[in-house]
């Protein structure tokens, strides 16, 4: 009797793996929110010097006769690159000539400006506060937003490598239970944040616990639901991603105060750290690791969730020990990085499962971490997000059943980058053609993360799958912190980004057709599990093979 017996035996989709779904769902709601928070929380508005005749009351009462604002702002304030009011600096003295309606850009030089010396004033119309206002993260200090953005990112990738091997010798539950706690109380002090360089390593720190829960959420969800409907749970999973994009924007057109956003978005996890402590174990791990009486005691309590109580007594240690005796004999090995590329079979498919979750990665924070950048309304581009996302992730869920996991995986990879590789061609004026094809990519990249949380978790054994799918994680989130980078590169031409994006998703697609087809087939427990679906493979292919060369004669 495998694992996938016992499962059936207490039920793989009962109300316990509902109540599990929607509990780890609502959750992940919130804790994704954070992704994409700086988006709103630092926000650069508009905004110009600090000017006496402009700010100061004193200063506006000693001027004689009336003048607009406009005219003020004119005396004060240098034009700048667009012609409207330089950002980052201002006139030493004003600049009365330029009253003058015959007066010329030749009437003032550089020398008669100086940086914005005595601050800045920020447009609130949108935003009332927002860390860049509230730390002066403009003008010689505007690379540091950036900066804080990187140092998120490189948290969930230091987070990934080290949340998948803690989980596969620690557990599902309590790595969660502790990640849902550090993201509430670090996002709640980072809303407090005296000083720029603390709320950094206060958003390092929860970065790093959201690594967790994603992975850990995804890890549950697999190891508690029935092969049959694997998929399904997974896809409802993946949307809880899209719902939270109109969480965020829902929750930030609300709150425009970048501290109450953060303590929005932080302190429903102290809920969700409580609702943890119901969550169950996963039994395939603790059966794995050799942890029998817990086990036990965890499949009994499905049992009686799912009301199948009567199987209680088919439940003995015995019969556990029994059913799993090679698992626990081979699950008492470490699970270690070394064997996932030491092994053949496993090292192929840890390469281009992680080039996969690096593609992801890349390609869409590289895309989607500036809303700014793409101007328009930001709350609404948020929300837009979220909707191209849920029709890409449920027909994705049509296109596992029918096609497979390989085929959509490849598939999906390849509409975004050749979505994205086509915007290259287009011309900036036709804006709307541009849209079209950045959201269809968007949509693409979507579809590839619901076949990829589902995929990598059926290609490697229960032993090694948190390892496997915390070095995926953080391969998606190096991917993060390089893809805004590659922005840089529109100083040769806006098209180059673009190829680059679209390259490298293309690229994976094609690597995504060398991996073997995983749908229908028991989760692998042990590394010999999967080298028995490789002998399978195999010596179908070979039988297939025969069979055509004797219809040749």
């Amino acid at each position: 009797m495998a694992f996938s017996e016992l499962l059936d035996l207490v039920g793989g989709l009962g109300r316990f793996q509902v109540l599990q779904t929607v509990t780890l769902m609502v959750s992940l709601m919130w804790v994704v929110t954070q992704n994409m928070l700086e988006n709103f929380s630092a926000a650069v508005p508009s905004h110009r010097c600090w000017a006496p005749l402009l700010d100061d009351s004193t200063a506006q009462a000693g001027i004689s006769g009336e003048l607009s604002p406009e005219a003020l702002l004119a005396v004060s304030i240098p034009p700048g690159p667009n012609q409207r009011p330089h950002q980052c600096r201002r006139f030493h003295q004003p600049q009365w000539q330029l009253l003058d309606p015959n007066a010329t850009a030749s009437s003032w030089s550089e020398a008669d400006t100086e940086p914005c010396v005595d601050g800045w004033v920020y447009d609130r119309s949108t935003f009332t506060s927002t860390i860049v206002t509230k730390w002066d993260l403009v003008c010689d200090s505007h690379a540091l937003k950036p900066m804080a953005q990187s140092i998120y990112l490189a948290g969930i990738l230091v987070g990934a490598a080290a949340c998948g091997p803690a989980s596969d010798r620690l557990g599902r539950r309590l790595v969660l239970t502790w990640s849902y706690l550090q993201i509430a109380v670090t996002g709640t002090a980072a809303a407090f944040a005296p000083a720029f360089p603390v709320y950094c390593l206060l958003r390092f720190l929860l970065a790093f616990a959201v690594a967790g829960v994603i992975m850990n959420t995804d890890s549950l969800l697999m190891e508690w639901t029935a092969a049959r409907a694997r998929t399904l749970v997974m896809t409802l999973n993946s949307l809880g991603f899209s719902f939270g994009h109109f969480l965020l924007a829902a929750v930030a057109y609300g709150v425009r105060d970048c501290t109450l956003l953060q303590l929005a978005v932080s302190v429903p996890l102290f809920l969700s750290f409580l609702c943890s402590w119901w969550l169950a174990e996963s039994a395939r791990w603790l059966l794995t690791t050799g942890r029998l009486d817990q086990a036990l005691q965890e499949l009994r309590r499905v049992a009686a969730i799912n009301r199948k109580g009567a199987v209680w007594d088919s439940l003995t240690p015995e019969v556990l020990f029994s059913a799993m005796q090679e698992e626990l004999r081979v699950g008492q090995v470490p699970a270690s990085l070394g064997t996932l590329l030491r092994i053949p079979g496993l090292r192929l498919r840890t390469c281009i499962s992680t080039l996969c979750w690096f593609a992801f990665g890349f390609t869409f924070f590289g895309l989607a971490l500036d809303l700014q950048a793409l101007g328009s309304n930001i709350f609404l581009l948020q929300t837009l997000i979220g909707i191209v996302d849920i029709p890409a992730k449920t027909g994705t869920l049509l296109l596992l059943t029918h096609l497979g996991r390989r085929p959509t995986q490849a598939a999906s990879l390849l509409l975004a980058g050749l979505c994205i590789l086509a915007n290259t061609l287009v011309p900036q004026e036709m804006g709307a053609l541009c849209s079209a094809l950045a959201v269809l990519g968007l949509g693409g990249l979507g579809a590839t993360y619901t076949c990829i949380i589902i995929y990598s978790g059926e290609l490697f054994p229960t032993v090694l799958r948190m390892t496997a799918v915390g070095l995926g994680q953080m391969a998606a989130r190096g991917g993060a912190i390089l893809g805004p980078l590659v922005r840089l590169l529109n100083v040769h031409g806006p098209w180059l980004p673009l190829l680059v994006y679209g390259m490298v998703s293309v690229l994976s697609g094609l690597a995504t057709l060398l991996l073997p087809e995983t749908q229908n087939l028991p989760l692998p427990d042990t590394i010999q599990d999967v080298q028995n679906q490789a002998v399978k493979v195999a010596t179908h292919g070979t039988l297939g093979n025969s069979i055509l060369k004797s219809t040749r004669f």
